[in-house]
């Protein structure tokens, strides 16, 4: 199969409803109110992010180009995008030329049922893996689960959230709502053979999941991976971990399964020289990954005798078409704009509903999964926003996210009919349209005194206008209006003043 168009032949529009993480149960309102109530929550995140932001901004104040490789990234990303069927034909090219085994998935479902085969024809009931977000977005451990097959997650973050029957709420740390006493209560409860006085030293806690994790590494024989990148020119797959243990996922087994989504592939290796400035700065504040790992096929006698390259659609030749909203995929996965999101420190990651929480989530998510069923809740992510515009201060390529929040929060109102929001622009025009019927449309806005009562705010209107009351509160409206003051003694005693002292 190769990749046609703008990406592989008979592609859906969309990924399936419910398949993966990718369409929440509750809109983002409603799962954040209940995420705003537990306090433990903010403060877990609220010093996580506070401490990755003070690390990113001093180790990208290093670097006199920081701003021209950030134009870098953004123009390699940007080239990727206008010509992605090439890239990846020659990608898989590459990679069959080197032993390796491409598969072409159109949606989770396929992409499931080829990973599940794959490791079924193994023998294997068991496999590792590496930290990857597409294969939480397809979610994969669960498929697998469901045909007898258990995915250990190595990653510590991973692994917490596995052990916690929990799911991630941060792109780079995926327990980043769970504090060190939490984890130790879960390591006692799920673990096997946990030392029943484990205490919540981190070093204590790392040693616990490292003695947990060894003996997986030495006998599975499966491992799966995501990948951060995919060299077209070589057919060379890349990943960048904190901890080593993609490194022991990716030597070790004797098959390698690889799920990448279609968007991870850049032109050539020159290339990394500007992503592996930016993504490390961007995501953990450090100068460089403690853990760049790359493979390129099979090497007799060296790693995996088996590797399998999925390439992942799940919606994304559909975001691909939208000559806007394709910036979104240029997002390399460093979760800068999640740590200086406003919003995302005070909700969570659960609240979005989705594998990819914070801003890029919000715009990610829509344009991946859709937006357009009725009820959708993946339909209020646009508007899970500020738009203070830190994420695009923070992306380290550009990603105008402010703007693309705008178009789908247009694209949504467009598509919506005759909403609340259309019949109040309406009868604006028309209340404007002239003096006298702007004038007694304040003057009747001045009855909103009586609902907002002695505290001076309106908290709560009725449908259809109780939508903008949900989130905020509208001042009273003052008891006299511009025009009226204008017309009053005071006014025009305060006007003749005015000329008398304006200079001559």
């Amino acid at each position: 199969m190769t990749a046609v168009g703008l990406g592989l032949p008979a592609m859906p529009p969309r990924a399936p409803q419910g398949v993966g993480f990718l369409r929440g149960t509750e809109t983002f309102p409603k799962a954040a109110h209940h995420e705003l109530a537990n306090g433990q929550l903010r403060r877990n995140i609220g010093k996580a992010t506070g401490t990755i932001r003070a690390k990113r901004i001093a180790v990208t104040e290093e670097l006199p180009d920081w701003e021209a490789l950030r134009d870098a990234g953004a123009a390699i990303k940007t080239d990727v995008m206008g010509r992605l069927p090439e890239l990846l034909e020659q990608l898989e090219a590459a990679v069959t030329a080197r032993g390796g085994v491409v598969h072409w998935a159109a949606d989770a479902n396929e992409a499931n049922a080829i990973v599940t085969e794959l490791v079924k024809a193994t023998g294997s009931d068991e496999v590792i893996k590496v930290k990857s977000m597409a294969t939480q977005e397809i979610e994969l451990n669960e498929h697998l689960e469901a045909n007898g097959i258990h995915a250990y997650e190595t990653d510590l973050a991973e692994l917490i959230v596995q052990l916690g029957h929990d799911k991630p709420s941060h792109i780079l740390v995926p327990a980043i709502h769970r504090n060190r006493a939490e984890i130790r209560e879960i390591f006692l409860r799920e673990m096997t053979d946990v030392d029943p006085k484990l205490d919540d030293d981190p070093a204590h806690l790392a040693g616990a999941a490292r003695k947990f994790l060894r003996h997986k590494f030495m006998t599975v024989p499966v491992a799966i991976s995501g990948a951060n990148f995919g060299i077209a020119e070589t057919g060379t797959l890349g990943v960048v971990e904190s901890e080593g243990n993609g490194r022991m996922c990716l030597t070790m087994p004797k098959t390698l399964i690889t799920v990448m989504g279609i968007e991870k592939v850049v032109p050539g290796y020159r290339d990394l020289e500007v992503f592996l400035q930016l993504l490390p700065r961007s995501s953990t504040g450090e100068r460089m990954n403690p853990y760049t790992s790359m493979w390129t096929g099979v090497t007799d006698g060296d790693g995996p005798q088996e590797f399998h390259l999925v390439l992942l659609d799940n919606g994304r030749t559909a975001a691909l078409a939208d000559s806007v909203g394709r910036q979104a995929l240029n997002c390399i996965r460093c979760s800068a704009c999640l740590n200086v999101c406003p919003v995302y420190e005070r909700t969570g990651g659960h609240a979005y509903g989705s594998t990819y929480p914070g801003p890029i989530g919000a715009v990610l998510t829509p344009q991946l999964a859709g937006m357009d069923a009725e009820n959708d809740p993946n339909a209020t992510l646009p508007f899970a926003s500020s738009l203070c515009g830190a994420c695009f201060d923070a992306c380290p390529v550009k990603i105008d996210i402010p703007s693309l929040l705008v178009e789908l929060r247009h694209q949504k109102v467009e598509k919506s009919g005759m909403s609340a929001e259309k019949l109040a622009m309406k009868a604006a025009s028309i209340a404007m349209s002239s003096a006298k019927r702007f004038t007694l449309a304040q003057k009747a806005a001045g009855l909103g005194r009586l609902v907002a009562g002695k505290k001076g705010v309106i908290s709560t209107l009725p449908a259809p206008l109780n939508g903008w009351t949900e989130a905020r509160d509208i001042p009273a409206p003052p008891k006299q209006t511009f025009r009226q003051w204008w017309d009053s003694d005071e006014g025009r005693d305060a006007i003749a003043d005015a000329r008398k002292d304006a200079p001559k």
